[in-house]
This record gives structure tokens, sequence and C-alpha cells, in this order.
């Protein structure tokens, strides 16, 4: 079930006032470059949100072979604790980034996913973050398979940012007294919501309008046709889709902008990826549902938006 609620009522969680509710965030990481381009953003929401950071590395049998260089060492165990020290290394030099955030960090061994479900359950994780090289189908590497494998599985939302984020999209890092340091600010302008108006969309599409309302951003509501030989019938298919489309947002909701609704035609992946492009979306919402259930809009076109996508992408189960 989405955690990312918009509730009226709700006690102030940040300094903003913001009633959605997000107070542990986890950061799962191999510390590579695509790791990395992720780190500004699960910062930056634990600075707007007052969030606490939640540093998560797994060691893998792989990547502690990847971590290591292949250096011929007599035992597992001695490749294990050299990995290990490597790693913890590694997250003290994130963790000194951090500036005034709060975080714990994470050490683990075994399964990336299993692990990652662990922390999730123990410490009431409300957003996942993780990058992803952008790579589908066979010629994923390790941490496409994991994100990938994140995306299917989590209990929680996950944003996921890919290597074709740009432009204002794109959070650098800040520069202070020579060192890095987490952004301060993170501004969302304007949240693409697409979906395939199942019944899954009450639960994802007030996840998508909270955040609108929170960050005062236009919102784009999306649906797109990929079989369309019966457009001519009565009543109108498009007609019926953009009254449900309308119908997400409560009347009385508090964003900013008169929500607007766009009809593509097509492959959904590229639509929603066009759409994302021409107006500049700062954050593309998308609802998912566990493995193995059906519903919702289908895992190929979840994994090509977040691998394609010129700004981070949201997905929320339902």
């Amino acid at each position: 079930m989405a955690v990312l609620e918009f509730k009226p009522d709700a006690p102030v969680v940040s300094e903003h006032g913001s009633a959605v509710s997000i107070k542990n965030v986890l950061y799962a990481t191999d510390f590579s470059a695509t790791s990395e381009s992720a780190f500004p953003y699960a910062s930056a929401i634990c600075r707007r949100f007052g969030s606490t950071l939640h540093v998560v590395h797994v060691l893998s049998d792989a990547n502690i072979y990847l971590m290591t260089g292949g250096i011929d060492y007599v035992t597992v165990g001695a490749i294990y604790d050299d990995a290990y020290l490597l790693a913890q290394e590694k997250v003290e030099q994130l963790s000194a980034r951090l500036g005034s955030i709060p975080y714990r960090s994470y050490i683990r061994h075994g399964s990336v996913c299993t692990n990652l479900k662990e922390i999730v359950a123990e410490k009431a994780i409300d957003l996942i973050v993780v990058g992803t090289h952008g790579r589908t189908g066979m010629g994923k590497l390790l941490l496409g398979s994991v994100a990938e494998n994140i995306l299917r599985h989590a209990t929680c939302p996950v944003l996921t940012v890919g290597p074709n984020v740009r432009g204002r999209a794109r959070l650098p890092e800040m520069i202070t007294q020579g060192r890095e340091v987490a952004p301060v600010e993170l501004e969302l302008r304007n949240i693409l919501y697409a979906t395939n108006l199942t019944v899954d969309s009450k639960v994802v599409a007030p996840v998508a309008v909270s955040l609108a309302e929170e960050f005062g951003a236009a919102f784009t509501l999306m649906h797109v046709f990929e079989h369309y030989p019966d457009l001519s019938a009565k009543p109108g298919p498009i007609e019926a889709a953009v009254e449900q489309l309308h119908s997400l947002v409560p009347k009385d909701a508090g964003v900013a902008y008169p929500p607007e609704v766009v009809m593509e035609f097509g492959s959904a992946p590229k639509c929603i990826v066009k759409t994302a492009v021409e107006r500049e979306a700062d954050l593309i919402v998308l609802g998912s549902r566990p493995a193995g259930l059906t519903g919702h809009l289908p895992w190929s076109t979840v994994h090509e938006v977040a691998a394609y996508a010129p700004c981070p992408v949201l997905t929320v189960p339902a």
C-alpha cells in the first residue's frame, strides 16, 4: 500500500509544514556512478521532509569480487573482510556529505532484495531511492538487474534515477567549504502522472496529487491508448478516459494550477517519456503491482520509463 498520502489532519512532519509524510528514506548503493547520481535526491528529500536517511550497501558474492578488483586472496573470508572494510570506508564518505541530515548505515551480506526487504520492514521505510544505468533486456548489468528486482518486489514507493535525467530535473551537488554536501532544496515544478485507469489508480493518484500540492507544481494526468481500433465507438473511449482522469483529482484539492489532461496513442513507455520531455517534467509518477499480480501498468512499461525518463520516476505499489 502507498505510504505517501495526503492527510489534511496529519501532524506537521517537516519544517515546511508538509502533510506528506516521508519519515524514513532508504538509499541503496553499490558505490558506482549510477548509484552516485541518486544520492542527491535521497538527501534532498530528507532535507525537505525532515526524514532519516538509511544508507544501505549489500555485499553480494558478485560485487565482493568486483570491489576487490580480482585480488587473489587465499580464502573467501579474507575477500569478504577486505570488501567489508572498503564498503565501510565508502559509507563513511557518503555520510560525511549529509551535514545535519540524520542517518543510519547498514552493510549487509547476501541477496540485495532480501536484505532491503528486511530493512524496509524493520525500519518502517517510506521510500526507496535507487539509481539505474538505463539498460533493459538481456544487456543489463548487475545494478540494472537489482533496480528491476527492487521495483518488482518493493512494498513501498521507489524513486529511480536513470542516466537520462537532465536539465532542471538533475540535482547537482553543492560545494561548501571545499567539500560536497547534499543539496538543500528539492523543487518539483512539473509532475506527470501516467495511468492505464485501472481501479488501482485511485490508490496512486492521491500520491501524485499530494506531491503537486506540496510543491505547488503544475500537474499533468496522462493516459495512453496502445490499442485503439474502436475509438469511434459510442460512448467514446477518449471522452470516457478524459472524464476518468479528471475524477482522480478531488474538486477541493489544493493544487496550484488546474490539472491538464494528455491523451496519447501508441507505445505507452515511448509516449510517457516523450511527454515528460515536452513538458519538462521534474517527476513521473507511475503505479505498479507486486510481482506475480496483474493490473496497472505492465512491468515492461514501468521498466522502460524508469530506464529512459528525463527525470526521476516515482513508482507506487498499489
